[in-house]
């Protein structure tokens, strides 16, 4: 397979683990072993007791009730695990698509919801988002874009880079265009259970359609994607025997000191989320009032999920630079628009961890180096 440079994953190659203030990561604040294992009463023994043998390819069967838990109705049968989000995206493409196939993704996008397809040979329309309508996508679009060949719609929601979420209604529509055309419906999930109202939270994908395609992952809501734990849930049967087979050639089964740590953190989610949550309210408070602050430079449309936004810089015209002047004479790492394939317009600012007022206080004297404030 030939594919295009990922390019979000290059430039936090480059960057991430130099940089001294992170302001844009996607995944919530993580913990170390011990702390997970006190937060979920369980002993260092527990943890050493794990047999460092092969585990089932599905995933363990307590992972997998586990996981099933996430859902209304999906059985722990109806769970694949993969080796983090990206393999299980990898694996559904390879699978469930076919050379020639036409695939409509919501965009702007994490690159490989729709670079894989096209590597595999599928051709690929955006659903593209409207920021003037708080980035809110129009349903009469997506219908338009269907083909005759098309096999799938590929959602994310809660929305990476833009924090934008559907509502039910419209997630509802989504799903009777994708059932009347029996389209698979691929929903990237993994900021689910991080919406700032427990309301708005959508059904499953995979609860909703019998077609339906939910993504997870232990890493965002969770903020632990050290253990590299995804899923993927779907009551089509014959769709899950198929990602088995190629999961055959890639990871075949996941790591079983991760299996345990990811069963015992759904078993204790409750508290993982009531953290992160209260950390990712206490950030947009400070971000709210830095984008008031700086209207002049920014313009920000206030995200309703999840530890992510998408600033538009007013200032300049090539954010990919600001980004770079920032990282290499700052150290502070933002996400420029261009690595979502998207214009050169916007950043990715992220705001999940403990350290982001750290952070923020540094972008702020950028800043003002910046424009002589």
């Amino acid at each position: 397979m030939k594919i295009d440079t990922f390019r979000l994953e290059r430039y936090l190659g480059k960057y991430e683990f130099k940089a001294p203030n992170i302001l844009c990561t996607s995944d919530c604040q993580s913990l170390t072993a011990g702390e997970l294992l006190e937060i979920c009463g369980e002993s260092e023994d527990s943890y050493k007791n794990v047999w460092l043998g092969y585990t089932e390819t599905k995933g363990s069967p307590n992972l997998r009730k586990a996981i099933s838990a996430l859902y209304t109705s999906v059985k722990p049968d109806e769970i694949l695990t993969f080796s983090g989000a990206e393999e299980g995206i990898f694996i559904f493409m390879n699978a469930a698509l076919n050379p020639d196939d036409h695939i409509i993704v919501l965009y702007p996008a994490y690159q490989s919801l729709h670079e894989i397809a096209k590597a595999a040979g599928c051709s690929v329309s955006f659903w593209e988002m409207d920021e003037k309508n708080d980035w809110k996508p129009d349903l009469n679009e997506l219908k338009k874009l269907i083909q005759k060949n098309t096999s799938a719609i590929i959602l994310n929601s809660p929305h990476n880079p833009t924090g934008f979420n559907f509502s039910k209604e419209d997630f509802s529509e989504i799903v009777k265009i994708a059932s009347d055309n029996s389209l698979y419906l691929f929903s990237d999930e993994v900021y689910r259970e991080l919406e700032y109202q427990k309301s708005d939270r959508l059904t499953a994908a995979a609860d909703c359609y019998s077609k339906g395609v939910s993504l997870g992952v232990m890493s965002k809501a969770y903020g632990l994607a050290g253990i590299r734990i995804g899923w993927i849930a779907s009551k089509d049967s014959a769709l899950m025997q198929k990602l088995s087979k190629l999961k055959d050639y890639i990871s075949i089964c996941q790591s079983a000191p991760s299996e345990y740590l990811a069963e015992i953190a759904l078993l204790n989610r409750e508290k993982l989320l009531a953290k992160n949550l209260k950390i990712i309210s206490d950030n947009l408070e400070l971000l709210d009032s830095f984008f008031e602050r700086y209207n002049n430079i920014f313009e920000w449309v206030r995200p309703n999920c999840g530890p992510i936004g998408y600033a538009r810089i007013k200032s300049e015209k090539d954010a990919e630079s600001f980004c770079i002047d920032a990282v290499e004479k700052a150290g502070i790492l933002l996400l420029p628009s261009t690595v979502f394939s998207d214009d050169n317009t916007h950043f990715r600012i992220g705001f999940g961890r403990y350290d982001m007022k750290k952070s923020l206080l540094k972008f702020e004297e950028f800043l003002k180096d910046r424009y002589n404030l």
